[in-house]
């Protein structure tokens, strides 16, 4: 007889472009969490010969979709800069797909809880539904745009342009159940202790099967 799998207490993990969520998760999955990252899945699903493929250049021509068969992330960067009802149509197709797949790789991880790496998480919407906890890694907006260009070569502008289409800052924390600290005041072992704290916060919770809405700030 098929037995259920134990639930298991799921983080949404999200923050703004240059938080610094993609190390935040490098060392929880170090620590024993299963990570899941959406980012990694979506580009799987755009790339060559990738799933979503097909469904793009129906939607918006073959100008998006590259010679060796993946997305054109330029091309489509520029389509939904300029017109907000091709962004709601990209991600009509691509989040559906991406959290479809999130959810199958959930069920087969080991980790001693999950976490959901979702940049996107407050505007995709539903995966505040998803998760029994939101947890951001928060930044002030001058060290976003000073890491992304250190490590991008981006200007000013250019990020400018791809943070005014995420959420705000306030936005993320209005939804966040728990918050890692990384701003311009942050060394990177500050950032490693406090990511320890909050691994141990969630394996207590894990444990005890609580995953209450008690708000946690490190």
């Amino acid at each position: 007889m098929h037995k259920p799998k134990q639930r298991r207490l799921k983080i949404g993990l999200t923050g703004g472009i240059g938080s610094g969520k993609s190390q935040v998760s490098d060392w929880l999955a170090q620590y024993g969490a299963s990570i899941i990252d959406t980012d990694v899945i979506a580009h799987d699903l755009t790339g060559p010969q990738g799933a979503a493929i097909e469904l793009l250049r129906q939607a918006f021509g073959s100008e998006v979709v590259s010679e060796n068969g993946a997305l054109n992330r330029q091309a489509m960067r520029e389509h939904v800069f300029a017109d907000a009802t091709a962004r709601k149509r990209l991600e009509s197709i691509l989040h559906p797909m991406i959290a479809d797949e999130a959810l199958r790789q959930a069920d087969q991880a080991a980790g001693c809880y999950l976490v959901f790496v979702v940049p996107l998480l407050v505007e995709a919407g539903n995966w505040r539904e998803r998760v029994d906890r939101v947890c951001v890694v928060d930044c002030d907006e001058a060290s976003q745009i000073a890491r992304v260009k250190a490590r991008s070569g981006l200007t000013t502008e250019a990020i400018e342009r791809i943070m005014s289409v995420q959420a705000t800052r306030q936005d993320r924390l209005a939804v966040a159940d728990d918050v890692i600290v990384n701003d311009g005041n942050t060394t990177l072992a500050m950032l490693q202790q406090r990511t320890q704290e909050q691994h141990e916060a969630w394996c207590n919770m894990a444990k005890s099967g609580r995953y209450g809405k008690q708000a946690n700030n490190h």
